[in-house]
Order: C-alpha cells, then sequence, then structure tokens
C-alpha cells in the first residue's frame, strides 16, 4: 500500500472516503493503492475470480462511486449478447449495475453512493459498499462465463447462473 500515514479509526470515526476505504482494505489484508485524495483501488479474491475494488471520490458533489471490476473484457463478436445479458442483469439489482465500458470493453459493476454534506463515510458504509460489490460480481460472474465461454443465450445464462446460486449451500 503506497501511504505516508494511515489514518487511526475506530468503529465509531466518520472519515474522509478514501482514508476510511484504504483503512478497511488495509483491516482485510486486502492489497491496496492510493492512487490520488480521491482515489484508492485494491485487489480482493471472489468466489469465482480476483477483482480491482476502485472508489473514487467527488468531493464537489459528495459521491462515492464504487467500481469493482472482474477482468472480463468482452470480444467483439460477443457484445450484444454481453449488452443483452447486462440489461436482463440490471433489471435484477436494486443496488448498482454492470456496464460494459466502450474503452476496452471492459466489464464492470458499479454504484454511487450520496454521502451527504460532510462527505465523511463511516466503516459500516464502507464494509456494506465493498461486500455489495463483491457480491454482485459473484452473483452474476457464471452467467458473463456463460454467455462469453460458454455459448448460451443470455437467457439461458442469466437462469442457469441464479439457480447454481440458489442451489448452494
Amino acid at each position: 500500500m503506497m501511504r505516508q500515514q494511515e489514518p487511526q479509526l475506530t468503529a465509531d470515526d466518520d472519515a474522509a472516503p478514501v482514508d476510511m476505504l484504504a483503512a478497511l482494505f488495509e483491516a482485510r489484508g486486502w492489497p491496496c493503492e492510493i492512487i490520488s485524495e480521491d482515489e484508492v483501488s485494491c485487489e480482493v479474491q471472489g468466489s469465482w475470480t480476483k477483482y480491482q475494488l476502485r472508489a473514487i471520490w467527488r468531493k464537489e458533489d459528495h459521491v462515492l462511486q464504487m467500481l469493482c471490476l472482474p477482468d472480463i473484457r468482452v470480444a467483439d463478436d460477443k457484445l450484444s449478447q454481453a449488452y443483452e445479458l447486462v440489461a436482463m442483469i440490471n433489471e435484477q439489482m436494486w443496488l448498482g449495475h454492470f456496464d460494459v465500458w466502450s474503452n476496452g470493453k471492459v466489464l464492470l459493476y458499479r454504484h454511487g453512493a450520496l454521502l451527504g454534506d460532510e462527505g465523511l463515510l463511516s466503516i459500516s458504509q464502507a464494509q456494506a459498499l465493498a461486500e455489495n460489490a463483491i457480491d454482485e460480481c459473484d452473483r452474476f460472474y457464471p452467467a458473463f462465463q456463460f454467455v462469453l465461454w460458454g455459448d448460451k443465450s443470455p437467457r439461458a445464462a442469466l437462469d442457469s447462473a441464479l439457480v447454481d446460486a440458489a442451489g448452494e449451500a
């Protein structure tokens, strides 16, 4: 981790979003890097693969954007199926959404959180944002695998992924 001074945070503290997330990532043992005062990134092992978890703070808007990237690039010949699957998945979600970035055709999950006028993040908020991003990527990763590498239709892939997830104990 590239930090000069670590914040000493307790469960009762609220902190600047990047500092709070860096402290959370460090406490969990996730390798992380503070990119700038407005951005932090870490790597975390999910159920299916490693994810890059990245948070970007927009102070002027009081918005923290949480991104989770499962290192999936969508081939040109699979773009239409990927977009169809993303649309069907996003209908299932209450928080955040999946995108395929046009620059590099990278799959990602993202969620924006309004933090209020103080612009502070609590440890419980930080945990919820990080865990939700990872959980949603884990939940739908198999569907993307089925479409991109298993040649299933988006509907069949989503149905299979949701049945498989529901059957795990």
